[in-house]
């Protein structure tokens, strides 16, 4: 018989620890402040001692929280992607993707009928989210091309996909040369908040550098594209994410596109890449990359 304290006592605990605060951890749970308190009563009553110390208006974990706060994180985060695994398996064959929100809006889910065509059977679930966020979706697969900073289990895994290719772009109009020596000064540079190695990289790639008398800074790769659309810089884009907006000339791409080393790949997580359906993404997703 296991001797576990209720898990609702736990779950009121681990955001309790989280946020500080059990007014704020019933928002989350969807409790009163009152029941939340008294699931933090019951569980401190099981251990025989307290959790936490008074810290203001707030809560602090005391020596026996610190220990205790990773071993319950750790033990829902499983439970949690268990019990998604589960549920997703009972509802059919199935993939959950994770992946950057420019890249599924403006380039996968336009495809995902193709997918679905070829494959009626298999659904795709999209967690899209900013690229420093990947890592924590729980999905069977996340895909992403600067993958070089994730943990080494992650790289050694890591199923290469396609090239990738990044070129600086403007709207028309911007002051940028169209012939471009090796140093280049514009007024604003556009840079993206977690992958802000990928100008260090397209100069490394090309032999040249651009610089700006100002830098603006997004968190998601379309905000970055918006910003170059409306005239505000120069962006550093993958080609695939402004194919239309090259096409119907609404930005420019004067220096071209670059060859990154590190090129798309499918991180897999879990055991779940191994289903069928997994290969089956993976299979037609590097076909559809590499044929446009």
């Amino acid at each position: 018989m296991r001797q576990l304290p209720p898990l609702s006592a736990l779950r009121a605990f681990d955001a309790t620890a989280r946020l500080g605060s059990v007014t704020r951890a019933a928002e989350e749970l969807g409790r009163t402040h009152g029941a939340v308190s008294r699931q933090l009563r019951s569980l401190q009553d099981h251990l025989g001692g307290p959790l936490f110390d008074k810290a203001g208006a707030g809560l602090r974990l005391n020596a026996q929280g610190i220990a205790l706060q990773p071993v319950v994180a750790e033990a829902l985060d499983r439970l949690e992607q268990g019990w998604r695994r589960v549920r997703d398996e009972a509802r059919g064959p199935g993939v959950h993707v994770a992946c950057s929100a420019t890249f599924a809006t403006r380039w996968l889910a336009p495809r995902l009928a193709d997918f679905y065509r070829a494959h009626p059977q298999v659904r795709v679930r999209l967690s899209m989210t900013s690229a420093r966020e990947l890592r924590d979706e729980g999905a069977d697969l996340v895909i992403a091309w600067d993958w070089k900073g994730f943990p080494a289990a992650d790289q050694a895994r890591a199923l290469p996909l396609a090239p990738v290719a990044f070129g600086p772009v403007c709207a028309p109009g911007y002051p940028l040369d169209e012939i471009l020596g090796a140093d280049v000064a514009v007024p604003c540079r556009i840079a993206h908040d977690f992958t802000s190695s990928a100008w260090d990289q397209w100069s490394a790639a090309t032999g040249r550098r651009i610089t700006g008398a100002r830098e603006l800074s997004f968190p998601h790769t379309h905000l970055c594209i918006e910003a170059a659309l409306a005239g505000l810089g120069v962006a550093l884009v993958e080609r695939r994410l402004i194919g239309a907006e090259l096409t119907d000339g609404r930005l420019r791409a004067p220096c071209g596109f670059a060859a990154f080393e590190q090129g798309l790949v499918a991180i897999p997580s879990g055991d779940r890449y191994q289903s069928a359906s997994a290969h089956l993404f993976i299979d037609w997703l590097g076909a559809a990359l590499t044929s446009g």
